[in-house]
């Protein structure tokens, strides 16, 4: 699976433009994997918000997961569901949403990322890679993780590596020379002046690292 540019939806970060036209730009940018967050809303809102996005993903053929919720995921009949660590665990979802579901886990220490791709893991969400805002419950200056242990887990797991935390399109390039397949972002695209344009920056970015690699 393709995961460069991984977009994290969240309408308080949107600059109060909805969801769905977020992801319409991000998708005319180059996005490709859409997750719906949508943490600020009730789970009826949540699904509601997923309906009118998933018009927009299926049309273009980009995946949309779902963060946290199984359930939300089996009623919009995603394409996945992202998990954390008091989510349901990755068999159980497995059991639900069925063998050719995408389940992404989030993991920060090489023996979790492990144990997760044991467990059926598709690919991990590995961060905070840097202080971000988008949890204010976490002090991120604390536990933020830097591209060298987000090395470190590339290189124990043999699933695509997704980098996420406080990256835009100025920090992104250690990331993946570190060895991340892509990165994931919420502000970066969904507080941009021009989403679509910011897509395509971040897009750019992680090329050039990749290419980097190879040198």
């Amino acid at each position: 699976m393709d995961c460069s540019v991984y977009l994290v939806t969240q309408a308080s970060r949107s600059a109060g433009r909805p969801t769905p036209a977020v992801v319409t730009a991000a998708i005319a940018g180059g996005v490709d994997i859409v997750q719906l967050r949508e943490k600020d809303v009730s789970a009826r809102e949540r699904l509601a918000i997923g309906r009118e996005v998933q018009k927009h993903t299926r049309e273009a053929g980009v995946p949309l997961i779902v963060n946290d919720r199984v359930d939300i995921a089996r009623a919009l009949a995603a394409d996945g569901v992202h998990l954390g660590d008091d989510d349901l665990p990755i068999e159980v979802a497995r059991d639900l949403l069925g063998e050719d579901a995408i389940i992404g886990r989030s993991v920060s220490v090489v023996a979790d990322a492990v144990e997760a791709e044991r467990a059926g893991a598709d690919y991990l969400g590995v961060g905070a890679v840097y202080a971000t805002g988008s949890k204010a419950d976490i002090d991120d200056d604390e536990y933020a993780i830097g591209p060298d242990r987000l090395g470190a887990i590339a290189e124990a797991v043999s699933v695509p590596v997704v980098g996420i935390g406080g990256i835009t399109a100025d920090n992104a390039g250690p990331v993946v020379k570190a060895g991340a397949d892509g990165v994931a972002v919420i502000t970066a695209i969904t507080g941009a002046d021009d989403p679509a344009t910011a897509t395509r920056r971040l897009a750019e970015t992680v090329e050039r690292a990749r290419e980097s690699r190879t040198e």
